[in-house]
């Protein structure tokens, strides 16, 4: 056997090994998680002191989509055939708020790594090693699949998403005059929801590997999820047309096939019947199996044997 590596050995002892069971009160356990959220909430503030200074920069990012399309073979924006659009704001402090807003949002998605390392470093000592191989897995996977939805969305579908809807409104005859408040609440829902979306398949799979669902099952609702893929979509979308509401279900439904093959692949296995369980008892009866001392005996019967008979007695008057 190949001698192991000194970053696996790293994992296995201070990962996947079992630690001591340390016996710690409720108040050290209280007193571990104050400090651990106190810890996660400075390096979050400080974080956001650092987004707010580019606040005016993020906004002017978040507006990148709005004229310009990704092209993905070039790996570039490239500027659409809409005019350029003015922002305008409906109340004093509007503008300032968006900033607060959009600065303390990247500073939650960009602190999130250090949050689920407080996090992990709180419940681990609570995990068997069993546990830890899939808790550990599974939170980096689901944390990469998030940011993955935020940067699919960005590129691929807002752009795709704006221009249908102010080309729409430019083809109407109306002039095109968007609120800030209401354009970055739109593109932050909307890369919230597909970050949302990229979780389906991680969270099929925990539910298959609890034994909750399986891939069969998963397979027998295909009509349901497609439907109610649409509902979602229909609900989760700020605009009530039918185009988002494509690019947002379309992907979900996706995703749910996805998670049907990770359900099949990573899910739990049910263990095979019994040979005995699934054998049917030979029946007892007159065919030449032993019968029961209480059933019935036919008529004419004796317990001596087949070979004797007794006479029906003779009930006329005599």
């Amino acid at each position: 056997m190949a001698k192991q590596s000194k970053m696996g050995s790293w994992f296995e002892e201070k990962v996947f090994k079992p630690l001591e069971d340390k016996k710690m009160p409720v108040m050290e356990h209280l007193q571990e998680f104050q400090w651990r959220l106190t810890r996660a909430v400075i390096v979050m503030a400080c974080v956001f002191v650092g987004t707010f200074f580019y606040a005016d920069t993020l906004v002017s990012w978040l507006r990148i989509p709005l004229q310009n399309y990704f092209i993905l073979d070039s790996w570039e924006w490239m500027p659409s055939d809409l005019p350029k659009i003015p922002f305008v704001f409906l109340s004093p402090a509007e503008a300032l708020w968006q900033n607060v807003k959009v600065a303390g949002l990247c500073a939650l998605v960009l602190s999130t790594p250090h949050w689920l390392w407080e996090v992990w470093q709180f419940v681990l000592p609570g995990l068997h090693a069993q546990e830890r191989r899939f808790v550990g897995p599974f939170t980096a996977i689901s944390t990469v699949a998030f940011y993955l939805g935020l940067t699919f969305c960005f590129f691929v579908v807002l752009p795709f998403a704006l221009h249908f809807l102010i080309s729409y409104g430019l083809a109407s005859g109306f002039i095109a005059q968007i609120s800030i408040a209401n354009y970055v609440g739109f593109i932050l829902w909307f890369m919230l929801v597909f970050g949302l979306i990229f979780e389906v398949p991680l969270a099929l799979t925990l539910m298959a590997k609890l034994g909750w669902v399986d891939a069969p099952l998963l397979r027998q609702y295909r009509k349901w999820a497609f439907l109610g893929s649409f509902l979602f979509a229909a609900i989760l979308t700020p605009t009530p047309d039918p185009f988002n509401q494509c690019i947002m279900a379309i992907p979900m439904y996706f995703f749910y096939e996805v998670g049907i093959i990770s359900a099949q692949v990573f899910g739990k296995k049910k263990a095979p019947e019994s040979e005995d369980a699934a054998t049917p008892t030979p029946a007892s009866g007159p065919a030449g199996g032993p019968r029961s001392p209480l059933a019935p005996q036919p008529v004419g019967a004796v317990a001596g044997g087949d070979d004797e008979y007794v006479n029906v007695p003779d009930s006329r008057p005599r």
